[in-house]
C-alpha cells in the first residue's frame, strides 16, 4: 500500500505570509495552477492513486477534486482529522502583526495553538481508519503543511525535513513494520511556475 500526501495549493493568505491554521481560505489562481500542474504530472506518470482523500477546509479540497477528476478516481469523504494545526490566536496574522502584539518570544506564549502531539493523535488515528477501510488501495492525502510535516515525522523516523511548499508531494510505502519514503517534498511539477 502506498500513501502519498500533497500540500494544497496556494491561496491568497500563503501569498501574504499570513497563518491560516483551520481558517477556511480557498485557493487563489495561482493555487489552481498549481493543482492543475499536479494533476497533469500525475496523469502522465504510471498510474499508483487508486483514490484520493482531504482536509474539509475548502483549499485542501479544491486541490483534492482537481486531481481526482483529472486522474478519474473518486475522492473519498473529506475528514477534520487531516485539518491544519488549529492555530488559535495565530491564525490571520503575518510575522509582522505577531511580533507587534506579542514580540520576539510570541511561540512561547499560550495562544492556544494545537499541540503536536495532538495533532499527530488525531492524524495517526485518522491514517490508522483510512489504511484498514482502504487495504488494498494507494490513496493520495490532501492536506496542510504543519499537519503533513508532523505526519511525515510520526511515520518515516529518517525525516528530519519538515518545511513543506505549497502543492509538495511525498510518497510512503507501507511496509511490514512501518512506512518507508519513496518520494520526499517534491516539487518538480511546480518548476513553470
Amino acid at each position: 500500500m502506498l500513501i502519498g500526501f500533497v500540500r494544497h495549493g496556494e491561496t491568497d493568505w500563503n501569498a501574504a505570509g499570513r497563518i491560516q491554521g483551520q481558517t477556511d481560505i480557498p485557493l487563489n489562481e495561482a493555487g489552481i495552477q498549481q493543482a492543475k500542474a499536479l494533476a497533469a504530472r500525475l496523469s502522465r506518470e504510471e498510474r499508483i492513486w487508486d483514490a484520493v482523500a482531504s482536509s474539509d477546509l475548502m483549499r485542501a479540497r479544491q486541490t483534492a477534486a482537481i486531481i481526482a477528476q483529472e486522474l478519474n478516481i473518486p475522492l473519498l469523504d473529506s475528514d477534520t482529522r487531516l485539518r491544519e494545526r488549529a492555530f488559535g490566536e495565530v491564525e490571520g496574522t503575518t510575522e509582522e502583526d505577531r511580533l507587534k502584539r506579542w514580540g520576539a518570544d510570541w511561540r512561547e506564549l499560550e495562544l492556544g495553538v494545537e499541540t503536536d502531539e495532538a495533532m499527530r493523535n488525531r492524524g495517526l488515528e485518522a491514517l490508522s481508519e483510512l489504511t484498514e477501510r482502504e487495504p488494498e488501495r494507494n490513496v493520495l492525502i490532501v492536506s496542510h503543511g504543519s499537519f503533513i510535516a508532523q505526519m511525515l515525522q510520526a511515520l518515516c523516523s529518517d525525516l528530519e525535513d519538515s518545511r513543506l511548499g505549497n502543492l509538495s508531494y511525498s510518497i510512503l510505502e507501507r511496509q511490514e513494520k512501518g512506512w518507508r519514503t519513496l518520494l520526499h517534498n517534491c516539487t518538480r511539477h511546480l518548476e513553470q511556475f
